[in-house]
């Protein structure tokens, strides 16, 4: 609270990312008994982190300005979030074909599965259920509640399902 909000000069090192998370991962892994138990808890420390970190980046990122559009929130998440977050931007942003609530975040190699070996009895793990939890942190205090998931699909695709109001709201702001 004693620093200003301005741009941090100090980037976190890569190593210090890695190690970090590969002891979070392990320790969560000591404390489940499976590999779905394990995402979910993964994505529940995501949710604290998501929470803390999108005051100070919207206050950096942008000051006295409030996301009021799905599209918006959706290219801050790809953009400002994620270079934050991540060090650079999401690979890319989808809409589904087939349902106008369902939007995809792409990432060929995203960083916290970058550093995690997984064992071959747990491979179904994606430890992007870190961002994934992250990502529902960030849309939810935005002001757009949504379920987000990680998946497996070109890389890893987190998948965000969004409230039925919030599209609705969404469409109501197009007509002014």
């Amino acid at each position: 609270l004693e620093r200003a909000l301005g741009r941090p000069r100090s980037e976190l090192s890569l190593a210090a990312f890695a190690l970090l998370f590969s002891e979070l991962v392990q320790y969560c892994q000591r404390r489940v008994a499976s590999v779905a138990e394990l995402q979910a808890r993964l994505a529940r420390l995501g949710h604290h982190v998501g929470l803390r970190a999108l005051d100070a980046l919207v206050a950096r990122e942008r000051p006295g300005r409030r996301e009021t559009k799905v599209l918006g929130v959706l290219l801050f998440v790809k953009g400002p979030l994620w270079r934050a977050l991540f060090g650079r931007e999401a690979d890319k942003l989808e809409q589904a074909n087939d349902d106008d609530r369902t939007f995809y975040v792409i990432e060929r190699e995203p960083l916290v599965n970058t550093f995690v070996s997984v064992p071959r009895e747990n491979s179904s793990l994606n430890c992007a259920a870190f961002a994934a939890g992250l990502l529902e942190a960030v849309l939810g205090a935005s002001g757009f509640p949504a379920r987000v998931s990680a998946h497996w699909h070109k890389g890893t695709t987190l998948m965000i399902k969004f409230d039925e109001a919030v599209i609705a709201r969404d469409k109501s702001l197009e007509g002014r």
